[in-house]
């Protein structure tokens, strides 16, 4: 008869888990009582984490609730050079200015999931500045370019004739000695940072550690379908407002609601699969699982009484037609503005093209009625109209 603790281990190294390496030695170091350095990488490429990468952090929280030591390192030299592990194409560099500022909110965005008081903050930048090309020679060394060029995304790239630049092949040797740096006896990450994530272990052997074991959690879509993924705009971020981010979840595929119970939640596997279960036989709505998926996301993030506010927000609006109460207001300071100038005063549109596009594409709404002219100019007689956009976003105009 198993006993709690080994329960508790299983569904750590089984909820969303794609791959475990070594689950075996993993398993009876999580039960013998020593307490592990666990390991996770975050790199600032944008300034919002979004549920994608919280899927990590909510791990790290499992782990660190049995009492492990949780290493959370945020990326300032890794994030300049660039992770390609997902991408068909180069990624820019990023200056080191944008890598900070990116960073800015990093250490709260974490701190709604993991206790920071008992998290050890690092900064990778702190150990890598410091090597010289006689260290990187050396760790470049541990692998070869067949090794790096088998990847899949890589091998296409080279198939395709598109470039692959020699910084790209840094990366996993960055990555990899961060492990060594911070003696990880665990990392977690994505499947997609698989290649990096051994890379650690083989630097670590090389530098006469033991080889941390691995823990590969699922990657999920976004709101378009594709990998959750800040490079494609796509994504649930943590520092959503309530209200969007309840009607962000309520406007997903129905296939992605048990993928994401299972993920971004902690509700209990048993709940997750009867509702599961009913979904599969129609006798649970999914209308109404995802009101319980969306309620469960925005409580981790927002706290309870504003995930209740967020449902009845929502129902109130979109189930029973209703004007929501507490609009917020978006003064004008001048006697006219563009109406794509104002979606971008308004934080509604991330600059003039996207605004562009929006309206375009049908989704602004002024007074209930639909503006097709992106050239549109409001003016005083605008002044208290209510703009819409997309199906959750309502500003007040105000002049």
């Amino acid at each position: 008869m198993k006993n709690t603790l080994e329960n508790k281990i299983d569904e750590i190294l089984s909820r969303g888990v794609a791959e475990v390496i070594d689950k075996d030695d993993l398993k009876k170091e999580l039960l013998s009582g020593k307490k592990l350095r666990i390991k996770l990488g975050i790199d600032p490429t944008s300034p919002n984490l979004h549920l994608g990468r919280a899927i990590t952090l909510l791990k790290m929280k499992d782990l660190q609730d049995l009492g492990h030591q949780i290493v959370l390192i945020f990326g300032d030299a890794t994030g300049v050079i660039g992770d390609t592990s997902d991408k068909d194409s180069e990624r820019p560099m990023l200056s080191k200015e944008a890598v900070e500022k990116n960073l800015k909110t990093y250490k709260e965005q974490a701190g709604k999931i993991l206790d920071l008081d008992k998290v050890e903050i690092k900064y990778n930048s702190k150990w890598l500045d410091k090597l010289g090309y006689r260290e990187i020679g050396e760790h470049a060394d541990r692998f070869s370019w067949t090794e790096f060029s088998s990847r899949e995304n890589i091998r296409e790239r080279v198939k395709e004739g598109k470039r692959v630049s020699l910084r790209e092949v840094l990366y996993p040797l960055m990555q990899g000695y961060d492990s060594v740096a911070i003696k990880a006896d665990v990392e977690i990450g994505g499947t997609d940072q698989k290649f990096n994530i051994l890379a650690g272990r083989e630097l670590q052997r090389h530098f006469q550690q033991k080889p941390q074991n691995i823990m590969l959690v699922n990657l999920i879509e976004g709101t378009d379908g594709r990998k959750m993924s800040s490079s494609w705009g796509n994504t649930i971020n943590l520092t959503d407002d309530p209200n969007d981010m309840f009607g962000k979840i309520m406007s997903m595929p129905d296939d992605l609601i048990v993928k994401y119970f299972i993920h971004c939640t902690r509700v209990p596997m048993e709940r997750v699969k009867k509702i599961e279960s009913g979904l599969k036989s129609d006798s649970i709505n999914p209308r109404d699982a995802k009101l319980e998926l969306a309620f469960e996301i925005v409580k981790i993030y927002h706290g309870e009484n504003e995930a209740q506010k967020a449902k009845e927000y929502f129902i109130n609006t979109f189930s029973k037609k209703e004007m929501p109460e507490g609009i917020k207001e978006v003064k004008v300071d001048k006697n006219e503005i563009k109406l794509v100038e104002f979606l971008v005063l308004a934080g509604l549109a991330k600059s003039l093209s996207d605004a562009r596009r929006k309206i375009e594409q049908g989704g602004v709404e002024i007074n209930g009625k639909k503006v097709e002219d992106w050239q549109l100019v409001l003016n005083k007689n605008n002044n208290g109209s209510t703009l819409k956009i997309g199906k959750f976003g309502f500003t007040k105009i105000k002049f």
